[in-house]
């Protein structure tokens, strides 16, 4: 390592050497990515929830590099270095922002990227899926907590916020699950919201969740967190299922059901809220899916043993099949039919369509966009199986904008 100029050294400091095993027997610390990366994002109003810790890792960092790598280094290197790494990153936080807010369950991102289109700042993030905090810290430049029903990770949220964004897990609810609702223990994770806004009181609780979540149980499930949310928290809530292809000119068919809770104490005019209006669809798959030949892996080829069925039932190249086990299904509204997160649990879950090259599945990319994902939002080098799912588990980005901006008008 002698070899090294000391720029260059600091210029090869990153996130990842907090993770390495020979550091994380070291420090023994899951945190300190995370923590690191909040502390950079914040740091002019950051000391009293990161200021703290993340100089003792940095001091923890120094010794230990000075023991690995004989280099002597100091705080506003480490700083620097680290600082280096998110020269690139394309969605930075607003410097002089309107609001401060939360992001839970974060997955990618979508919440935070709509909000900070609004000129807001994200104060804490928490994400446990690790796959899924690597694609948020390449948009983000910010390593997402991790789980968050834990204390460990509830004692960094800062005190002051105005706004908790949860697209809360929905396996429990949705239809495609087995529907066991708060017996199966992710639904019981809403629970982990109450308890953050029952102690920080943000002016607005924003949820979203599966179209499924509103009939779950005969209904006593959504009841049950209405409840929580209007008796036990006196909230003010709103809440309706909206489709993406009908409020956000998307061309994908996905219904999900969306929450807005405001506290009356705080927000006094909350009754002035309203979702937003329907809207003339005027993209079509065609404004999405990518022109060029793609990659051969997206292509079925013609020994495989369901191209003779593909092949005679998809004759269009102006709508997505879908192929359903044993048979493919058009989607007759000329949308792409809704993305699910289990598309990264097998090929036949990913949509089809037939360009001019043969028939395909969609890529990840045209998935994000199905999204609403601009070109710029980075995938990185994951497996496809891993950036199906998080498309598939994602919001729907320029419908959580609409909404927002909704919201917005209110505060």
């Amino acid at each position: 390592m002698k070899e090294y100029k000391m720029s260059e050294f600091i210029n090869n400091i990153s996130f990842d050497d907090f993770d390495t095993k020979q550091y994380l027997e070291f420090r023994k610390s899951s945190n300190d990515k995370a923590l690191l990366s909040h502390y950079l994002q914040n740091i002019s109003k950051s000391e009293e929830t990161y200021g703290s810790e993340s100089k003792d890792i940095i001091e923890k960092y120094i010794q230990f590099k000075q023991l690995k790598d004989q280099v002597e280094l100091y705080e506003a290197d480490i700083i620097r270095g680290l600082n280096n790494n998110t020269a690139s990153i394309p969605f930075l936080s607003p410097k002089n922002a309107y609001f401060k807010f939360i992001d839970l369950f974060a997955g990618i991102g979508g919440f935070r990227l709509a909000l900070q289109e609004s000129n807001g700042k994200c104060v804490f993030s928490s994400e446990w899926e690790k796959s899924a905090q690597k694609t948020y810290y390449k948009n983000f430049g910010e390593i997402p907590f991790g789980d968050i029903s834990q204390e460990n990770t509830k004692k960094y949220i800062p005190e002051d916020f105005d706004i908790l964004c949860a697209g809360f897990p929905c396996q429990a609810f949705s239809i495609a699950g087995l529907r066991k609702g708060f017996e199966d223990t992710r639904g019981t994770l809403f629970f982990d919201i109450e308890e953050i806004a029952n102690k920080y009181r943000p002016k607005v609780i924003f949820l979203e969740n599966v179209k499924n979540f509103v009939s779950h149980d005969n209904g006593n499930t959504f009841r049950i967190i209405k409840s929580i949310l209007e008796d036990k928290l006196n909230y003010k809530i709103f809440y309706k299922v909206l489709n993406s292809m009908t409020h956000a000119n998307i061309p994908q068919n996905r219904e999900r059901v969306f929450i807005i809770a405001f506290d009356p104490d705080q927000i006094v005019n909350y009754k002035e809220f309203n979702f937003p209006e329907e809207i003339t669809l005027t993209k079509t798959i065609h404004d999405i899916l990518e022109k060029d030949k793609q990659d051969d892996k997206y292509y079925y080829k013609k020994e495989h043993k369901y191209y003779p069925e593909l092949i005679k039932n998809m004759t269009s190249k102006d709508t997505i099949y879908q192929w359903r086990r044993v048979y493919v299904r058009e989607n007759k509204s000329n949308v792409c039919p809704t993305l699910t997160a289990n598309m990264g649990l097998g090929g036949h879950n990913v949509p089809l369509i037939k360009d001019d090259y043969g028939i395909r599945k969609l890529t990840p990319r045209e998935c994000f966009s199905f999204q609403g994902y601009p070109k710029e939002y980075i995938l990185p080098d994951l497996p496809d199986s891993k950036l199906y799912h998080q498309a598939g588990n994602s919001v729907t980005m320029p419908l959580i904008k609409r909404i927002f901006e909704n919201i917005l008008k209110v505060l």
